[in-house]
């Protein structure tokens, strides 16, 4: 590992490019770079997440944290490194210190990986406006997280309203498990649905994107229930004469409930964050399920019509009204 102390971004580059010689790194290996935007109290979880992600799909990782635009002097510190704590790949954490704190793409573009796609995730309260932050701005996909908004509903309608193909949410990936196991409930299925009703947490995103899927998917209003819990707790089909439940048990696992049949345990595991990144990496093409649900969701339509390209929109934190949470910094 290598560390810089109020350096710059050229001597940052440098410093890679001589680990990897040391390392016998091969930068052809790369599948894509991982662009990592969080806040100092929390730069411990994305580190083990990232890591965890990275060992799955082999990656630049770069990891940026924004530190006090207000300081007299700009100032950058960065660690270089391949291998150690944040896995067997290439890795770089920045913390960015004033005015250079709302222009990391100075220092982000030129480490990033040639020839490979880039990934951008913020780890804490979604952007506004992903235009107002070029880390958002050049990546191919970006990943966000309304759960960890202050109020998750309103900032997933902000994403409906902010939406370009390539935007994702991870509230939308921890539909996955749940949605395979609608699916396979109902292969078995005749007839037509005639109601479906999803229950959960209030003001839950999961719920909205779960329940919002199974209304494009079926075709239908789907009932949105409150119950009590941290997340999903059930999904209930009526199909004709027969009705389907999925409900989340006590363990890591759910119960399959069926008229006229006995009731099934399967498997539900509740997912590492680490884990939840590595699925959105599988896929650097727009998600168009995701879309879809998130108009349902949100009543918005026409999302993936839009223009993939952003073009970068400035925004001072320091001056603004209300802070871009995407620039503001720990």
């Amino acid at each position: 590992m290598t560390t810089l102390w109020d350096t710059t971004g050229s001597a940052v580059v440098k410093a890679l490019a001589a680990e990897r010689r040391q390392a016998g790194s091969v930068s052809s290996g790369l599948a894509l770079t991982l662009v990592v935007v969080v806040d100092e109290a929390h730069v411990a979880e994305a580190e083990a997440a990232a890591t965890r992600a990275a060992a799955q799909h082999p990656c630049r990782l770069l990891i940026v944290v924004r530190r006090r635009p207000d300081a007299q002097e700009p100032r950058l510190d960065a660690e270089v490194l391949i291998g150690g704590r944040l896995g067997p790949g290439e890795a770089v954490v920045m913390r960015m210190y004033g005015r250079l704190a709302l222009h990391a793409e100075s220092v982000v573009l030129p480490l990033l990986a040639p020839d490979a796609p880039v990934v951008t995730w913020w780890y804490g309260e979604p952007p506004h406006r992903i235009a107002h932050d070029p880390l958002g701005v050049f990546a191919d996909r970006r990943i966000t997280d309304c759960s960890l908004a202050t109020d998750p509903m309103a900032a997933l309608v902000q994403r409906a309203d902010d939406y370009a193909p390539g935007d994702t949410e991870l509230g939308w990936t921890r539909t996955t498990l749940w949605r395979a196991l609608c699916a396979s409930a109902m292969d078995s299925v005749r007839g037509e649905v005639t109601r479906v009703k999803v229950s959960g947490a209030a003001g839950h995103v999961t719920r909205a994107l779960l329940a919002g899927w199974l209304a494009r998917r079926l075709g239908l209003d789907v009932d949105v229930e409150d119950a009590e819990g941290t997340g999903l707790v059930a999904v209930e089909i009526e199909a004709d004469d027969v009705t389907v439940t999925v409900t989340r048990g006590k363990s890591s696992g759910a119960v399959l409930s069926r008229t006229g049949q006995p009731d099934r345990t399967l498997p539900l595991p509740r997912r590492e964050l680490g884990d939840l990144l590595a699925e959105e990496l599988r896929r650097l093409d727009p998600d168009e399920p995701y879309s879809e649900a998130l108009e349902a969701a949100t009543g918005t339509s026409g999302l993936a019509d839009r223009s993939h390209t952003r073009t970068h929109v400035w925004h001072d934190p320091t001056e603004a009204e209300a802070p871009d949470p995407a620039l503001t910094v720990s």
